[in-house]
């Protein structure tokens, strides 16, 4: 049994890797970060498979290792950013494909961590919202909350910034 675990998800693991990448892109928005991200959520998820106590739960296990990678990464840069008074960024790299609009990203990396992931979830990865709660492991009616009330404000902030630049 425990085998045929360990098949499936690394069947998942590879149909899905271009996924995996995205979203971790969308947290990091850096080539190199997204790439360590998957591949560490991926090695840990190997690692620990036995802990996986319901088969049919894979996905919602493996996005979890995947977020909490991309926030500890995002956590680190911080400490860096913090302590070196490193202000020099990267260029961000852009997959074909997946381009984005500079306004819109640049609000939604203004909203608090929690909601910016129920919102990549939901729009980028298009996961219903049961799977994001127990991703994230909110209640149902929280997430609905906070991905309601980051829209608002997403929704209010592009609007406020459109009014500036006229």
């Amino acid at each position: 049994m425990k085998q045929n675990l360990y098949e499936r998800l690394i069947q998942y693991i590879v149909e899905n890797q271009e996924r995996f990448y995205r979203i971790a892109y969308s947290y990091t928005g850096h080539q190199e970060d997204a790439l360590d991200v998957v591949q560490t959520a991926v090695c840990k998820a190997l690692e620990s498979y036995g802990a996986i106590k319901n088969e049919d739960a894979v996905r919602t296990w493996f996005y979890r290792i995947l977020i909490h990678e991309c926030l500890t990464v995002l956590k680190k840069r911080k400490k860096l950013v913090l302590l070196e008074d490193y202000t020099e960024q990267g260029e961000a790299y852009m997959e074909n494909g997946y381009e984005q609009e500079a306004d819109i990203w640049d609000e939604l990396n203004r909203l608090e961590p929690d909601v910016q992931g129920i919102i990549r979830l939901r729009f980028f990865e298009e996961l219903p919202l049961k799977d994001i709660a127990c991703i994230t492991g909110m209640n149902l009616s929280t997430v609905k909350t906070k991905l309601y009330r980051g829209l608002k404000l997403l929704k209010e902030n592009i609007q406020e910034a459109d009014l500036w630049a006229n």
